[in-house]
């Protein structure tokens, strides 16, 4: 079996094992709000579980810059940053679900489907309101700014993705663009933010940006790939969700731009003109694997985790450097 096949975040999180129980205390006691339902709703996706893995990458973005520095104590603005991200991340989330009209996710039933659209997106709007209050409270204007802006890309993200939808005669760089904005920019930022907190020099910051976007853009294919091999059980969500939805992932383009008249035609009625029948998703599959779709699709993650890994080539060697290079091996295969 491959390094990358039985690659974990284990490593990480055991690393990392003594900072992230004061993490999850942050992100418990800022969900708290003297409106019940506030606490309820986001604690519902937030204590679903999840791999953690925006907070973790913030984590070891600054115990690097802690090697480097040779600090020895974990600053707190870092763990405020890594709740911080955690909440963009699940406001997202909550809004994503929403607009995609999902009813599962991380294996339960979603906000939306248990309290409605209304209240999860103004829960998702508290949530980015209390990232902000923690950004503010590191007392670094230069960390406001990064996953300010970063919150920014991620909304561009959404909007492009909705602007290539039900077109899957999209181009991959329409992809990449996408998933840059709506996944790999916080990957980036957390990692980048967390550096600074420990005094990152240039080079190294610049080293944990360019990681924190490789393995974003690794994790996104592979969770795109994955919608077309995996059951809601082990996925968490429903299986072909992004089929039904007229997402344009990797797999569709690959399978778009080989295919022939008649497959093309296929693509044309299921996702650019939403006309699904019974049988379309398992057809939609063997065209996809006819053109090695899915391979294709974990080929091009793995060739962002190398750059991952070489992104750590300046970064101080040591246990947390080897975790990170695990991470990222693991973003781009995950069981599916």
């Amino acid at each position: 079996m491959s390094e990358t096949q039985i690659a974990s975040l284990d490593r990480l999180t055991q690393a990392l094992a003594d900072e992230m129980p004061e993490v999850n205390q942050i992100i418990l006691a800022r969900m708290e709000s003297e409106v019940p339902l506030i606490p309820q709703l986001a604690g519902h996706l937030i204590a679903a579980g999840g791999k953690r893995l925006r907070p973790l990458i913030t984590l070891a973005g600054a115990q690097l810059a802690m090697a480097q520095n040779n600090i020895t104590v974990m600053p707190q603005a870092a763990r405020y940053l890594a709740a911080a991200v955690e909440f963009i991340h699940n406001a997202t989330l909550l809004h994503d679900d929403v607009i995609d009209k999902s009813d599962q996710r991380r294996g339960r039933q979603t906000a939306n489907a248990l309290w409605g659209n209304e209240a999860s997106v103004l829960v998702g709007d508290f949530l980015f309101a209390r990232a902000f209050e923690l950004m503010v409270e590191t007392d670094d204007i230069q960390v406001l700014q990064l996953l300010a802006s970063a919150s920014a890309r991620i909304t561009e993200g959404e909007v492009k993705q909705m602007t290539v939808q039900n077109a899957p005669d999209s181009s991959i760089d329409d992809y990449m663009s996408v998933i840059t904005g709506k996944t790999a920019i916080l990957f980036a930022a957390a990692a980048h933010a967390g550096g600074r907190t420990a005094q990152a020099d240039t080079p190294l910051r610049d080293a944990l940006h360019a990681y924190g976007l490789a393995l974003g853009r690794a994790f996104q294919i592979c969770d795109d790939a994955l919608d077309y091999v995996s059951d809601a059980q082990k996925m968490g969500k429903n299986a072909g969700d992004d089929f039904y939805e007229g997402k344009i992932t990797l797999p569709v383009i690959f399978a778009y731009q080989g295919g022939d008249a008649d497959e093309r035609a296929f693509f044309d009625r299921t996702l650019a003109q939403s006309d699904i029948q019974e049988g379309d998703l398992h057809h939609a599959i063997e065209i996809i694997n006819r053109h090695q779709g899915i391979e294709r699709a974990l080929d091009m993650a793995d060739e962002f985790v190398e750059q991952a890994i070489a992104a750590l080539d300046i970064a101080p060697d040591g246990e947390m450097k080897q975790a990170l290079i695990e991470a990222a091996r693991f973003s781009a295969r995950r069981p599916s």
